[in-house]
């Protein structure tokens, strides 16, 4: 998914690095409401976990690579914005010390993994979240089923940018079906990584997971109402 220099034209790089400075520079604005002395820590674990699940790459064709994006999980774990700022920095490690994606590419590759995977993914979370049942235990199928979606999601936005200004000699439907393709079996083994991490979270310190949040105040609500009733 790491987008290489020279894969896209000039005018696409620019327009997804503008993109990617106002999406960070929001979510440095929203990760303040997010984040607190207790939950600070698990952020920087996260961007370790993401870190070091990204660096496993694999071929799926057509010139391009594949790997787990861990933004669904990292949105449920320390919410939304801060988990664009988790990709984002992981991102960049990467690019400037790992040679792990293109410079000029940078902009390219946190629109489409920082946003476009963390928004997918939290917003397909936050829908689950609220058709399953209102329990604890399914915070984590609605997290698995938000990374499903994200992986094909950023993959198809990269298909996408590809058709307006790609660059390489690669045929945009041989491109398409490596990248959606591929993608999709990627987002199954993401979804089953999600769901096993958001679990054992969960049973550990729940109140630690900022996507099972509402659900604690409203179990605290319940508990407060019947002593009050009593």
């Amino acid at each position: 998914m790491h987008v290489p220099d020279g894969f896209l034209d000039a005018p696409t790089s620019v327009a997804t690095g503008a993109v990617a400075v106002v999406g960070v520079g929001l979510a440095l604005r929203g990760a303040r409401r997010e984040l607190d002395d207790r939950t600070a820590p698990l952020a920087g674990l996260v961007a370790a976990f993401v870190f070091a699940t990204q660096m496993i790459n694999f071929p799926v064709g057509a010139g391009t690579s594949g790997h787990l994006l861990g933004g669904a999980l990292a949105a449920v774990l320390v919410g939304p914005w801060t988990a664009v700022l988790c990709l984002s920095t992981v991102l960049g490690v990467q690019c400037l010390l790992f040679a792990d994606g293109g410079i000029t590419a940078i902009g390219t590759n946190i629109t489409l993994m920082g946003l476009v995977g963390v928004g997918t993914g939290w917003l397909v979370f936050c829908i689950a979240r609220r058709l399953l049942p209102r329990k604890l235990a399914l915070v984590p199928v609605a997290a698995a089923l938000g990374a499903l979606v994200s992986v094909p999601t950023a993959a198809l936005a990269f298909t996408l940018l590809y058709a307006v200004g790609g660059e390489a000699p690669i045929p945009l439907d041989t491109l398409a079906t490596a990248m959606i393709g591929w993608h999709t079996l990627i987002g199954i083994g993401e979804a089953l990584i999600t769901f096993v991490v958001a679990s054992a979270v969960i049973a550990v310190r729940p109140d630690l997971v900022h996507g099972a949040r509402p659900l604690l105040e409203a179990r605290e609500l319940e508990i407060r109402t019947v002593e009050a009733d009593a």
